[in-house]
C-alpha cells in the first residue's frame, strides 16, 4: 500500500472509532433521560440540566477526536 492510503486510513478509522463512543453516549443519555421523565415527570428540571451538562461533556469527546482525525489528514 502507498504511504497517502495509509495516511487516509488511518485518518478514517480514527474519525469513525473517535465518534461511534460519543454517539452512542448521546443516544444513551437521551434514552436514559425520557425514561426519568417518563417514570417521574415532576424531576424534569434537575433531570433536564443533568443530560444537557453530560450530553456537552460526550460532544466535547467527539470533537476532539474530530480535531485529532483533521490533524492527522493534514500534518501526518
Amino acid at each position: 500500500m502507498e504511504p497517502e492510503v495509509m495516511k487516509l486510513l488511518a485518518v478514517g478509522l480514527a474519525a469513525s472509532l473517535g465518534l461511534l463512543g460519543p454517539a452512542l453516549a448521546i443516544g444513551l443519555i437521551g434514552y436514559s433521560a425520557l425514561q426519568g421523565l417518563a417514570r417521574n415527570p415532576e424531576a424534569s428540571g434537575p433531570i433536564m440540566t443533568n443530560m444537557i451538562l453530560v450530553t456537552a461533556f460526550a460532544e466535547a469527546i467527539g470533537i476532539y477526536a474530530l480535531i485529532i482525525a483533521i490533524i492527522l489528514a493534514m500534518i501526518v
